[in-house]
């Protein structure tokens, strides 16, 4: 079992940044991918980012490349989310979710928390 928990949403206005951290439990966070995935109003889970167990493989949603970076510390088993140059579009429920490989589909991961909202502002 893995638990994970999300925090550093909050309110920024357009161009501004955030960054989201999601912290798991257990002793095994190294052998999981990580990944992050987001809900905007009125519609469906979108996948956004996720990072291999190792941290060396990465993969990003078209529109969040170069935007944002994934990170994890797998010594403090925490998985990051580092979001820049935010515009109103990126307002969602963000959640962290962890699987046994980089998949981009919500049922390809075993693991949520229970998100973070973030809201940009124009």
């Amino acid at each position: 079992q893995v638990q994970l928990v999300e925090s550093g949403g909050g309110l920024v206005q357009a161009g501004g940044s955030l960054r989201l951290s999601c912290a798991a439990s257990g002793r095994t966070f190294s052998s999981y991918a990580m990944a992050w995935f987001r809900q905007p109003p009125g519609k469906e889970r979108e996948f956004v980012a996720a990072m291999s167990g190792s941290g060396i493989n990465t993969y990003y949603v078209d529109s969040v490349r170069g935007r944002f970076t994934i990170s994890r510390d797998n010594a403090k088993n925490t998985v990051y989310l580092q979001m820049n140059h935010l515009t109103p579009d990126d307002t969602a429920v963000y959640y962290c979710a962890a699987g046994l490989k980089i998949r981009v589909g919500v049922k390809d991961y075993d693991y949520w928390g229970q998100g973070t909202q973030v809201t940009v502002s124009s």
